[in-house]
């Protein structure tokens, strides 16, 4: 699943809270630009996009919690099914 926050420290908080919460196993977060329109306007922005592994599962517990975490009026919530190496797949079932 793939979500932005609008600052590094609103990223950070988000991922300690999905692994805390056991609804994530792992959490990457980068550094990216936005070009997006809102209220009208073109908006340029520095934002953070934050990267969840987690389980198929799990899923509409991601959304309801990002949804009531998330900074913005909006949240960008975007998931698709992937697969992963065995061993990759073990580990996050055994992490959350």
């Amino acid at each position: 699943m793939v979500t932005t926050e609008s600052s590094k420290t609103n990223a950070l908080r988000l991922a300690k809270l999905l692994i805390e919460n056991k609804l994530a196993a792992c959490v990457s977060i980068k550094q990216i630009f936005s070009l997006y329109e809102w209220d009208g306007d073109i908006e340029e922005t520095k934002e953070f996009e934050i990267t969840i592994k987690s389980k198929p599962e799990l899923k509409d517990h991601l959304v309801d919690f990002l949804n009531e975490i998330s900074t913005y009026d909006v949240p960008q919530i975007i998931y698709k099914k992937y697969f992963s190496e065995l061993k990759y797949y073990d580990w996050i079932g055994k992490t959350i």
